[in-house]
């Protein structure tokens, strides 16, 4: 249990992750408390994807425990993987849409595969309401990933991810290959989706601007493990040369003054 008295809805014990004779991940633990927006940051190499993909299960770990929504994450079981993907939606760095499908039609890919019952009218009326929550025009719709600015695939990519009405939404690098402006409109977007539909967000980012902006809880891997989790004010604090170093060097300075004038002027 958390503070809060409320199961973790996502519970990482002892987690080992090995790609030959290069351990990623040795002893690892992590609790995601539901309805915040937790930024896990590292250095390269530090396996902050690979964690992600531990968890979802698209990798699996060669030791520890995962557990996701009240199920075991490592299970094989087809109803708890099912359940997993349903109430899991992810957005890749690339966003990872079908280039030979219209945005429409991508969102509509996981409403067909967990819906294939539903009708092609309802499956037209859900993609657009997707399109829409992701701020993008309803004309985006029709229009094929290769026609999309990158922010705009970003936004595509976030909409098939909203399309099954997930509780819990994984987000890597989100803001990358984004102009400051183009990226402080995705944060606002994460975070005023994340308090419309009770979100869990886990956010994967090397992104200053977007940790103070939207962030509960930040969590930092180093040394093959999370040596820290806690609100910013705390990771800052933390005694560890990589945390000193990108948190309290020049661009972690600049974003923690940049969110200070924003809570000024609201």
């Amino acid at each position: 249990m958390d503070e809060t008295g409320n199961a973790p809805i996502i519970q990482v014990r002892g987690l080992r992750n090995q790609f030959g004779d290069q351990v990623v991940h040795e002893a690892l633990d992590l609790d995601v408390r539901r309805g915040e927006i937790i930024g896990v940051v590292g250095g390269s190499g530090s396996g902050k994807s690979v964690l992600l993909r531990s968890i979802i299960g698209l990798r699996e770990p060669d030791a520890g425990q995962i557990e996701v929504l009240g199920v075991d994450g490592r299970s094989r079981e087809s109803e708890d993987r099912l359940h997993i993907e349903r109430s899991t939606g992810v957005l890749f760095q690339d966003g990872a849409l079908f280039s030979s499908l219209t945005v429409g039609e991508n969102v509509q890919v996981p409403l067909k595969e967990h819906h294939p019952d539903l009708p092609e009218s309802l499956l037209y009326e859900l993609a657009l309401l997707k399109v829409k929550l992701a701020g993008l025009p309803p004309d985006a719709l029709d229009k094929l990933p290769s026609q999309l600015s990158g922010g705009m695939r970003k936004r595509a990519g976030l909409a098939r991810a909203l399309a099954l009405d997930p509780p819990l939404l994984f987000l890597d690098e989100p803001t990358a290959g984004l102009d400051p402006i183009g990226a402080a409109a995705f944060d606002h977007l994460t975070r005023t989706l994340q308090q419309a539909l009770g979100l869990t967000v886990f956010l994967i980012t090397h992104d200053l601007d977007t940790l103070y902006a939207i962030c509960d809880r930040v969590a930092v891997l180093a040394e093959r493990r999370v040596i820290a989790v806690g609100p910013l004010a705390e990771i800052e604090r933390f005694d560890h040369p990589w945390v000193q170093d990108y948190f309290n060097g020049p661009r972690g300075r600049a974003a923690r003054d940049s969110q200070r004038r924003i809570a000024a002027r609201t």
